[in-house]
Parts: C-alpha cells; sequence; structure tokens
C-alpha cells in the first residue's frame, strides 16, 4: 500500500482521518482519537503540549476531509463517528500517494468561500511547505488566498510565506513566475512592503530572476519589484542587490515596467549613480522615449533627466542622440506629464 500524504493522517494513530477536527491549537486531528485523548483526562494539545481551555471545541476540518475525498471518495465515506457513539474500527483503504495541492488549488480559486474554507483549515502551511519545495500550483494558490484581502496578506507574512516564495523563486523553474506575483499581492500592503523588502533572500532573488528568466518571469519580477521600491529603504535595498542592470537591460528589450522602476531607483541617490554607471544606458531610455507607450516615455525621460543632471558626460551622450529634438517633439504632447519631463530634460541639457 502506498503511503497517504502526511497531512490526511491523524498525528495520534498516525491513519488516514475520517472525520478530521480543528484543536483550538491549530492542529488537526480525528475526531476519535482526540477525543479519547481529552476523555482521558490530558489538558494539553498532543502535539505542542500546550494548555487547551476547559472543553475545548473541536471544529470540524471541512476543507480537508474534501480533500481526502477528492482523493479517494471510498475513503472520506467510511462511517463517521458520532459524539457519543463509535463504530468498527475500519481497514485502511489502498490508495495512490497524492498530493492534497490541487484540491487545494481549486479551493482557494472557487472564490471567498473557498479561500476562507482553505484559511480556516489550516492548510496555508500546506501550501507554504510545497510552494518551497517549488511547486507551481502551491505557488498559484497562495496568490487566490492573498485576494482574500489585507488582513489575510499580513497573516500570510506572519505565517512564513515570504520564506516560502522567495525560495520559489530562487529556485526558479515554472514555480519562480507565479510565487513573484504572489509576493507582489502581498506587498501591496504597506506594512508588508518592510518585512518582505528586508528579507534577506527576497530582493537578491528577484533580481536573480530578472537576469536569468524567461519573458513571463522577468515580468512578474520587475512587477515585484516595483510594488516593494515604493518603499524607499527597498530602493537602496534594489541598488544594492545589482537589479537596475537587470531592469536596464529588460527595458531594452521593450518592457515599460522595468522603465517604471528604474524611475523609482532613480528617486535616491544611490540609484541614481547605479544608473550612470550602466554602459548604454541613456541609448536605452532615449529609446524607449521615442517609441515607448505613455508611462514608459513619462518614466524614460524622467530618468534621463536625473542622470544627465548627475554626470554631464551622459548629458552630452543624450544630445549626440538627439535627445533635443525629441523633446521637441514631446514638449506639446497631451500627455501633460510627458510634455512636462521634456521641458525639464531640455533645461538640464542646455546645461551640459
Amino acid at each position: 500500500m502506498e503511503a497517504w500524504p502526511d497531512d490526511f493522517l491523524c498525528p495520534i494513530t498516525l491513519e488516514v482521518m475520517t472525520d478530521p477536527v480543528i484543536l483550538p491549537s491549530g492542529h488537526t486531528f480525528e475526531r476519535r482519537s482526540i477525543q479519547q485523548w481529552l476523555d482521558g483526562g490530558h489538558l494539553t494539545c498532543p502535539i505542542t503540549n500546550l494548555p487547551l481551555p476547559p472543553c475545548p471545541p473541536l471544529i470540524p476540518n471541512h476543507a480537508l476531509r474534501r480533500l481526502i475525498a477528492a482523493v479517494s471518495p471510498s475513503a472520506a465515506a467510511a462511517p463517521v463517528p458520532t459524539e457519543g457513539g463509535a463504530h468498527a474500527r475500519q481497514e485502511a483503504v489502498p490508495v495512490r500517494s497524492a498530493s492534497p495541492v490541487p484540491a487545494l488549488l481549486r479551493l482557494a480559486k472557487s472564490g471567498a468561500a473557498g479561500r476562507r474554507e482553505v484559511l480556516e483549515s489550516g492548510n496555508a502551511a500546506v501550501l507554504l511547505r510545497h510552494a518551497e519545495a517549488g511547486d507551481e500550483a502551491a505557488a498559484r494558490a497562495l496568490l487566490h488566498l492573498s485576494l482574500d484581502g489585507d488582513d489575510t496578506r499580513v497573516g500570510l507574512v506572519a505565517d512564513g510565506a515570504v520564506d516560502a516564495l522567495s525560495a520559489a523563486v530562487s529556485r526558479g523553474g515554472a514555480a519562480a513566475a507565479s510565487a513573484a506575483t504572489a509576493l507582489t499581492s502581498l506587498a501591496t500592503v504597506d506594512v508588508n512592503k518592510c518585512t518582505i523588502g528586508a528579507h534577506p533572500s527576497v530582493i537578491p532573488a528577484l533580481a536573480g530572476l530578472l537576469r536569468r528568466g524567461g519573458p513571463r518571469e522577468r515580468r512578474e519580477a520587475a512587477t515585484a519589484l516595483f510594488e516593494l521600491c515604493k518603499l524607499p529603504e527597498n530602493r537602496r535595498r534594489a541598488v544594492r542587490e545589482g537589479a537596475a542592470p537587470a531592469l536596464a537591460d529588460f527595458a531594452a528589450d521593450g518592457s515599460a515596467r522595468a522603465v517604471e522602476v528604474l524611475g523609482l531607483l532613480a528617486r535616491c541617490r544611490e540609484g541614481r549613480q547605479e544608473l550612470c554607471r550602466i554602459p548604454g544606458v541613456v541609448s536605452v531610455l532615449t529609446g524607449v522615449a521615442k517609441s515607448g507607450n505613455a508611462r514608459a516615455i513619462e518614466q524614460a525621460l524622467l530618468v534621463l533627466n536625473w542622470i544627465c543632471s548627475e554626470s554631464n558626460e551622459l548629458a552630452l551622450e543624450a544630445i549626440k542622440l538627439q535627445a533635443f529634438d525629441l523633446c521637441e517633439a514631446l514638449v506639446n504632447d497631451d500627455n501633460c506629464k510627458i510634455a512636462k519631463n521634456a521641458v525639464e530634460l531640455v533645461r538640464t541639457l542646455e546645461k551640459a
């Protein structure tokens, strides 16, 4: 007989659960087993050994029972003991080994009720373990859970989501893009921006994904950095981890999002200095200003102005690349931000 996933086994009997219930400690047990434990006078959780409240409630773990049913309907249909009764011992049902992740993903994608079911059953921890090991479906399920609201986003970070997702990003492969997207979602909460950015692995992992990933991985890494770098301290962290050259390369490949992140990095002195050291950066930015979308043009002009203010040599290079002609064509643009940035760039170049 092949083994069940550990999450399907009662920690007391090590047998597959048919009526899983949750203790106030957050751990799940087979109802009959934990009731016998409590009836024996034990006042602590069997796993944590922490004290339990008097007459602790046993909350049905509907999500886990549904997962077990998804793997083996015959096992989930086994007779369930009542509060005061008992039944004959059931033989374990031979089943193939299976991951609970696909069923959890289906629940998380099904809507608000499904997300709450996964979260309240404690199965977010299952997804975190699988995501950390590079399971792309687990990373996607965590992304869907994060859509439940800011409290959930903060709770997932507190439960260790940053460790798991940064590990998935570092591993690369199919899970990396989904993990980066999940980090973006978590970082939309301001307090999480600080926690995620300060994690020793996150920004280095995202910078690495920018350098080595495919188009989707690079796009999601740039978007995560964009969200994180709205916090000033994270801009400096991104610069220290070498994100700027990778972003410039991605901008040269046509990524408007990469240009937006460069615009954030250029807001700090360290960022401007780093951008000035990137070979060909003026050519990349003038190219974007000529052919990018409105947001990319706006940011490219802004970054050009900042780095040309830092370096007279770069200002002269921009002039050679016909930046004056470019700005002349943009000063009357219908987009007032583009027109304003073009005027300011002209003023900077006139001082060179």
